[in-house]
C-alpha cells in the first residue's frame, strides 16, 4: 500500500541473487537495443499488449528518483479480471531491486502504463502478504520463469498493482 505520504515502501535488499547484466556499464551499452524496443512497441501496438515469450509486454513509464526525468521500460504484464495490471520488481531475481521500482517508489503520482497503443496514469500500490502470494502464483501459472525469481535471492520481490487512475 502507498504509505502517507504518498511513496511507496521499499523493502530492504537482499545479501545474495542472481547476476545480472542490469549494471550501469552494460545499460549504457544495452540503452539503444532497449530504445528500440519502446519505439517498435509504439509503432506496431494495437489494441492489447503484444506478448513476449509467454507473457503480454506492457511499457511502464516512470520519473526518475534523483535526475526527474522520464524513463520508459519494457516489462512483463499481466491483467487482472479487475481491470488492474501487475508488474514484479523481479529483476531476474538479482539482491536489488530494479531502478523502475524505486523511481516507482519514490514518484508514485507519476506512473504510466502502456498496453498496446491506450497510455493510461496509473496509480501503484503495493502488494503485501496472502494478496502478494497469491499474485505471484497466478503469475508463475502464467510465466513459470516469475516463480523461479524468488528463490534466486533472499529479498522480498515486490508485486505492484496499477490501477487507472
Amino acid at each position: 500500500m502507498a504509505e502517507p505520504n504518498g511513496k511507496i515502501e521499499i523493502s530492504p535488499r537482499g545479501t545474495r541473487g542472481a547476476l545480472t547484466l542490469w549494471g550501469s556499464f552494460w545499460m549504457r551499452l544495452f540503452k539503444p537495443l532497449l530504445d528500440r524496443q519502446v519505439s517498435q512497441y509504439r509503432e506496431t501496438g494495437g489494441r492489447s499488449a503484444p506478448k513476449f515469450l509467454d507473457f503480454p509486454l506492457v511499457l511502464l513509464t516512470t520519473v526518475g528518483a534523483r535526475s526527474g526525468k522520464e524513463f520508459t521500460h519494457p516489462l512483463g504484464g499481466f491483467e487482472q479480471e479487475d481491470g488492474t495490471w501487475l508488474v514484479v520488481a523481479s529483476k531476474s531475481g538479482a539482491s536489488t531491486h530494479p531502478a523502475w521500482f524505486i523511481n516507482l517508489a519514490k514518484n508514485p503520482e507519476n506512473v504510466w502504463l502502456e498496453v498496446g497503443n491506450r497510455k493510461l496514469r496509473v496509480r501503484p500500490s503495493l502488494l503485501k502478504g496472502k494478496e502478494r502470494e497469491a499474485a505471484l502464483a497466478r503469475i508463475a501459472a502464467v510465466s513459470p520463469r516469475y516463480g523461479k525469481y524468488q528463490n534466486k535471492t533472499d529479498r522480498e520481490i515486490p508485486i505492484v498493482r496499477l490501477r487507472a487512475s
